[in-house]
């Protein structure tokens, strides 16, 4: 509910405090006395985009403050949560100033915040109904929400429906997308792993590949000097000189007496070591024989391996892995398809289901539209309006978390006579009224919201006044409504009542407006019966509008 309004140096305003009430408020004033200013001010603390020449002419600024009364549920306090901002109780008090260089600066319970804030706000507090309105009832974009709370539709269902649809659909795009990107490279593949299966490269094959050809290199370097040298040793060479030189000395040696003993066994000895390093070198020899085939071989193999492990960008041991690897990732193509014919049935399923909820929701919205025809239809009669036509039509969305359908209210002013949307057919006062008995019908669930209707009965008087003024009265027992009348009937309805008046001081021109008590009530009643000349029996009228 909204307790309070202050403005201060606002447009026509230079100080004003208004205390507001519970059900019906109403606002009267002479044309021109400024009723719209204080709508004015409201759109400005709650962040609405209007006028920017706000700030009363020569005032530094202009500020205006709304208090709000917050109950536990309200769904502002959803708003509030969303941007930190914390309040004691119940009391939710908006200000906003305005600059004479036009910059506005908008607080919540003293803390400071932006435009937008605000205008999130006002969505949960407050909804202006008029006949210029672009934010509530006119709007089609709100019309299939308005029709789920008239209807008292759940949407659970549907928006669970759609987020199951959404999710299957993307993992079963996503795994298209990797099959597509896997068989992008399936050719290559199959070309590595076969390669890889025909090298067939073992753990640790390099490093002992190496070490056998820097052998056989080295052996194919000293192999001739080694064999040469055994040449030497061998009985062509030193042992066979030996030999000979033992066979003289021994010949000789019986004529030596006894000289050539000495020189006879150091040469027995000689023989023998030469002997072992005859062996010696032979063994050696034999074990760095080799054939030039098999290190021929060795190098095809250890090259290739090498060769295939900078392709691939690993390191040869690696390459054993890598093929189980790339193995894993055909099998994973094969694999794939499985999997994709898996999550298709998943995405159809899915779909199935949320196009069941979807028929479902359209089912009951086309139920609850006729119901709401019907309800608009029978508050049209009162109203004067009893061959115009209330329609709701559905046609088909694009698939969403809401379902299929559009929803706009449209309507025929008389029956045969072309029907649209309802501030393209409806002229001021038809508009007026097919508003006034739409939020009669759709009333249920707004209880938190401010109601507000800016001279929503223009055009109407008599009995058409007096049904459009009841209606509103109807609407206050549930939620706090303001409208500005020019309409007698509408204003002896009002549980408080607010006169705006003009006034001329100084060359200065200002707008104030008073609360009326019982008798000032009485006059301004009569004067908007009469005019500016109160007659007795307008006063009387007057008193009966109010005892009626």
């Amino acid at each position: 509910m909204l307790r309070s309004l202050d403005i201060r140096d606002m447009l026509l305003i230079d100080r004003l405090a208004l205390e507001f009430g519970p059900g019906l408020n109403v606002l009267t004033g002479e044309t021109g006395a400024g009723k719209s200013i204080l709508l004015d001010c409201l759109g400005f603390v709650l962040g609405w985009r209007g006028r920017a020449d706000l700030v009363r002419q020569g005032a530094a600024q202009g500020e205006v403050t709304a208090v709000f009364d917050l109950p536990a549920a309200h769904p502002a306090r959803a708003v509030l949560a969303e941007t930190g901002i914390e309040i004691d109780d119940d009391e939710l008090i908006l200000r906003r100033v305005n600059g004479g260089d036009g910059r506005k600066t908008g607080f919540v319970n003293d803390r400071r915040v932006s435009g937008d804030v605000l205008r999130r706000l006002s969505e949960a507090l407050v909804e202006l109904h008029g006949q210029h309105d672009d934010r509530g009832l006119l709007n089609p974009r709100g019309h299939r929400a308005m029709l789920d709370a008239f209807g008292g539709l759940d949407l659970s269902g549907i928006r669970q429906a759609w987020s199951l649809r959404r999710v299957a659909a993307r993992r079963l795009q996503e795994a298209e997308a990797q099959l597509a990107a896997a068989r992008a490279e399936e050719d290559f593949l199959r070309h590595a792993v076969a390669e890889l299966d025909r090298l067939d490269p073992q753990p640790g094959e390099e490093a002992e590949l190496d070490t056998r050809r820097r052998a056989m290199q080295a052996a194919e370097r000293i192999g001739g000097d080694v064999s040469r040298a055994l040449q030497m040793l061998g009985p062509e060479g030193a042992e066979g000189a030996m030999l000979d030189a033992g066979r003289w000395l021994e010949g000789a040696a019986d004529r030596a007496d006894g000289r050539l003993d000495l020189p006879l066994a150091a040469l027995s000895r000689a023989l023998t070591e030469l002997g072992e390093a005859y062996r010696g070198v032979e063994d050696a020899l034999s074990a760095m024989e080799f054939q030039p085939a098999a290190l021929e071989a060795t190098e095809e193999r250890l090259f290739a391996l090498r060769g295939l492990a900078r392709k691939h960008d690993v390191l040869p041991d690696d390459l054993a892995g890598l093929a189980d690897d790339l193995r894993a990732r055909l099998q994973e193509i094969d694999a794939g398809e499985m999997a994709i014919a898996t999550l298709r049935r998943d995405a159809e399923a899915a779909e199935a289901a949320y196009q069941v909820a979807a028929e479902a929701l359209s089912a009951a919205r086309c139920e609850a539209g006729r119901r709401l025809d019907q309800a608009v239809m029978a508050e049209l009669a009162p109203l004067k309006m009893e061959r115009a036509v209330f329609e709701t039509r559905l046609s088909r969305a694009e698939p969403g978390p809401e379902g299929l359908d559009l929803v706009a209210f449209t309507v025929a002013t008389n029956p045969g006579a072309p029907s649209g949307p309802l501030d393209k057919i409806a002229s001021g006062g038809e508009l007026s009224r097919f508003l006034l008995a739409l939020k009669v019908c759709l009333a249920r669930g707004n209880e938190a919201l401010v109601l507000i209707f800016d001279e929503i009965d223009r055009g109407v008087g008599g009995a058409t006044a007096d049904a459009v003024g009841r209606r509103l009265k109807r609407l206050a027992e549930d939620a706090q409504v303001l409208v500005v009348t020019h309409s007698p009937q509408v204003a002896a309805l009002g549980a408080s009542h607010f006169r705006v008046a003009k006034s001329v001081s100084a060359g200065m021109t200002t707008s104030d407006v008073e609360a009326l008590d019982p008798e000032a009530r009485v006059a301004e009643i009569a004067r908007m019966l009469s005019g500016d000349r109160v007659t007795r029996a307008a006063s009387e009228a007057a008193r009966e509008l109010l005892g009626g």
